[in-house]
C-alpha cells in the first residue's frame, strides 16, 4: 500500500485585474511527497505503524518465542528478591524489559555493544523488550547490558525460576514420566591454560602493578630479573616442541621471579600502606596470584593440589576432566541436566568437578517435584549405572536403559527390551543433541563473563532460550496442521 502526503501552503497574493481588483486572493499550492521520504519524521500516533509492526511481530520467530516466555511471572519473582529502593532515576528498561533483554542476548549471540546497536534499529526487538526507542535519540551506552546482567545475577534463583517456566510450559510437554539425564561442561571463553602461561601472566601483571605504584610514589623500581625471564619466555614460546627439561627450567625461573615480585610488593606496601589504594578487582587478582604461586610451588615439588586455579582473571574456574577423545580437559561450569519431553532443566551446576553418577536419585526427585508425576522410566549414561542406582530403580519399579549385569535373561519380555532400546536411543539422540543445539546456537558454547554469577546467569538464559525456541517451533507446527 502506498500513500501520498499533501502539504498545503497559503500564499496571499493581491489581484490587480478583474472585478475583484485590489482584494487579496489566497492561492493554494499542493506539494506531493513520497511516504518513504518522510517516514522517519512521522510519529506512530498519527499513522498507526506500531500496530502493523505488532501484528508482524506476532507472526515472526521472535514473537512466537516471546509468547512462550512467562516474563511477567519471572519479573514478579525477581521483584520479590530485589531489595533495591524505588527512589532515584527511573530506569530505561522495566524489570520485564531487563529479563527480555537477557533472553535476547543468547538469541542474537552478540556482544553488549552489538546487542544495543541492533536493538536501536530493530522494532521487533524493541517490542520484545517492551520499549520504543526514538531513532533520533538511540541508546549509545552498551554498558547498560552489563549493568543489568550484574544486578540480575545476584537475584537469580535457578530452581524457583525453573518452576515458573515449567508451569507455563507443562501443557506442551509430553512424557512427564520419562526422565533423561546427562552432564556436560559449558566452557568459559578462556585460552588453554598451561603452567608456563599462568605463571608468566602472574609475573607480568604483578610487575606492571609494581612499576605503576612506584611511579605514583616517586620511588625507584626495585631490581629483579624480569627482563631476562621475559626474553627466556619468548624464546620458549617460539619453539614448536618443548622438552621436559626446558619446561621445568623455565618454570623454576618463573617461580623465583614471582616470589621476588611478591616480596618486593609486600615491602613497598608495608612502607607506603596509607598511600596505596587498590581497587576491589586488583585485590581479588592479587589474592589469586598468591594462590597460584603456592599451588605451582607445590606442583613443582611433586605434591598434589586441589582446587587448582587456571586463570587469575577468573579464579573460580577449575579443570574439568571429561575424558573425551578430542578434548580431555574442559574449563567452565559442569551442569547436570534433566530433560522432560525434549525440554532441558538444570538439576545441579558447579564450577568444581563432581561425579554426576551419584546424582540420579536427586534427578528423579527433582523431576517429580516439578511435574507432580511419578517417574517410571529413566534414560542415563553408563556412568549412572552403579549398584546403588540400579538397586534404587529396582525398588521403585523404574525401567532403565542400563545394560543388564550377568547373563541375559531368557524370559525377558520383548516389550521390555524394546522399551529399554527406545529409552537409550532417546538419551543418545535427543539429550545429546540438545547440548549441541544450546552450545552452537544460543551462546553457551564459550561463555564470555567476568565473574561466576554473570556466567551462571548467561548459562540459565541460554538454556531456556533454546527451550522457548523449541516450544515455539512445536506451536507453529501445530498451528500449520490445524490450518491444513
Amino acid at each position: 500500500m502506498s500513500y501520498i502526503i499533501c502539504t498545503f501552503t497559503e500564499n496571499p497574493r493581491p489581484t490587480h485585474h478583474g472585478p475583484n481588483r485590489g482584494k487579496i486572493k489566497y492561492k493554494i499550492d499542493v506539494k506531493l511527497q513520497k511516504i518513504s521520504d518522510i517516514t522517519q519524521s512521522l510519529p506512530f500516533t498519527e499513522f498507526d505503524f506500531l500496530q502493523v509492526y505488532r501484528q508482524s511481530f506476532e507472526k515472526s520467530e521472535l514473537g512466537r518465542i516471546r509468547a512462550q516466555l512467562p516474563i511477567k511471572k519471572l519479573a514478579k519473582e525477581l521483584a520479590c528478591l530485589n531489595d533495591k529502593s524505588s527512589r532515584g532515576r527511573k530506569p530505561l528498561f522495566s524489570l520485564e524489559g531487563e529479563i527480555a533483554l537477557m533472553f535476547l542476548k543468547p538469541y542474537t549471540g552478540l556482544s553488549d555493544d552489538g546487542l544495543i546497536e541492533m536493538l536501536n534499529g530493530n522494532i521487533h526487538m524493541q517490542i520484545f523488550c517492551g520499549v520504543l526507542i526514538d531513532p533520533f535519540n538511540p541508546i549509545r551506552d552498551g554498558k547498560i547490558v552489563s549493568a543489568i546482567r550484574n544486578r540480575l545475577a545476584t537475584l537469580i534463583d535457578i530452581k524457583k525460576l525453573q518452576s515458573i517456566l515449567y508451569e507455563s510450559w507443562k501443557e506442551n510437554i509430553e512424557d512427564k514420566d520419562l526422565c533423561l539425564t546427562d552432564a556436560t561442561c559449558y566452557e568459559s571463553y578462556l585460552r588453554f591454560p598451561t603452567d608456563i602461561k599462568l605463571l608468566w601472566e602472574c609475573c607480568e601483571w604483578l610487575h606492571d602493578l609494581l612499576v605503576a605504584e612506584c611511579k605514583l610514589l616517586s620511588e625507584r623500581v626495585p631490581r629483579n630479573k624480569y627482563n631476562d625471564v621475559a626474553k627466556a619466555r619468548l624464546s620458549y614460546a617460539k619453539q614448536r616442541k618443548h622438552s621436559n627439561s626446558s619446561t621445568r627450567k623455565l618454570k623454576r625461573r618463573l617461580l623465583k621471579l614471582l616470589s621476588k615480585l611478591l616480596y618486593q610488593w609486600d615491602r613497598l606496601r608495608r612502607i607506603y600502606s596509607p598511600c596505596i589504594n587498590l581497587s576491589a578487582e586488583q585485590e581479588k587478582r592479587l589474592s589469586a596470584v598468591r594462590s597460584v604461586y603456592r599451588q605451582q610451588s607445590d606442583l613443582f615439588s611433586g605434591k598434589e593440589v586441589k582446587h587448582r586455579i587456571v586463570s587469575i582473571d577468573r579464579p573460580y574456574l577449575r579443570p574439568i576432566v571429561r575424558g573425551k577423545e578430542n578434548k580431555r580437559v574442559e574449563f567452565g561450569a559442569k551442569v547436570n541436566n534433566i530433560q522432560i519431553g525434549g525440554i532441558s532443566f538444570i538439576e545441579h551446576h558447579s564450577f568444581e568437578a563432581f561425579n554426576e553418577g551419584i546424582r540420579l536419585r536427586q534427578c528423579i526427585e527433582y523431576q517429580e517435584s516439578l511435574t507432580g508425576i511419578k517417574v517410571s522410566r529413566v534414560g542415563a549414561d553408563s556412568i549412572y549405572a552403579n549398584n546403588a542406582n540400579r538397586k534404587m530403580c529396582s525398588e521403585k519399579g523404574i525401567t532403565t536403559c542400563f545394560v543388564k549385569k550377568g547373563p541375559k535373561p531368557k524370559d525377558e519380555a520383548e516389550s521390555l527390551k524394546a522399551s529399554r532400546r527406545i529409552i537409550g536411543n532417546l538419551r543418545a539422540t535427543v539429550m545429546e543433541g540438545s547440548f549441541g543445539n544450546q552450545k552452537q546456537h544460543y551462546a553457551v558454547g564459550r561463555i564470555k563473563a567476568r565473574n561466576m554469577f554473570s556466567e551462571t546467569l548467561l548459562l540459565f538464559f541460554g538454556i531456556h532460550m533454546a527451550n522457548a525456541a523449541i516450544l515455539a517451533a512445536r506451536q507453529m507446527a501445530t498451528d500449520m496442521k490445524k490450518a491444513v
